[in-house]
């Protein structure tokens, strides 16, 4: 049986990571956010910023992770499992940034297809900032606008998943799966 791949997606600090561990707790297989493993590598070599720095470099190792994240989730013997952010995202934040691409990204979110996309709305109460979370509340607004644009664009209607509590926000995306 192939997994369903099930990705979270939303602008920074909108409560990816703690819907995640939620449903970890539930006892449901979950992917982490690889990005922050490569803004934490990228600083241990004294790169504060790796992404403002470097933008295609970093893309590159980030869509590089993402696409295991993918293969990896296909390989897991459950019925589904939830991923933070998917391979879209990547060429979301670079239109974001205005920066150009290859052709490379295009082609890995057309040719590795998820099976339903949660969408975590902007919600300023939860926003927050750390060493690797650096966007203000406008910016992952405008994070936010090319997460869905982009995520549109190859064919995907994210499903946006209500300002509730944590359980409450588990139960919608469990009952909204067959959807």
């Amino acid at each position: 049986m192939t997994a369903k791949r099930i990705v979270l997606i939303g602008g920074p600090s909108t409560g990816k990571t703690t819907l995640l561990n939620a449903l970890k707790a539930e006892g449901f297989p979950c992917l982490d956010e690889v990005s922050r493993e490569v803004i934490k590598a990228a600083q241990q070599e004294g790169i504060e910023q790796l992404f403002l720095t470097e933008p295609l470099l970093f893309s590159d190792k980030l869509l590089e992770r993402r696409i295991q994240q993918y293969l990896d989730a296909g390989a897991l013997d459950a019925a589904h499992v939830f991923i933070d952010r998917g391979i879209p995202d990547v060429a979301a934040y670079m239109d974001f940034i205005g920066q150009q691409y290859p052709e490379r990204f295009s082609k890995a979110c057309k040719a590795y297809k998820y099976d339903h996309i949660f969408l975590l709305p902007l919600w300023k109460a939860i926003h927050t900032t750390d060493k690797e979370r650096y966007e203000s509340f406008e910016e992952a607004h405008q994070i936010q606008n090319e997460l869905v644009k982009t995520y549109e664009s190859y064919g995907y209607t994210p499903i946006e998943v209500p300002k509730t509590s944590v359980a409450e926000r588990v139960s919608f995306i469990l009952k909204n799966l067959e959807r």
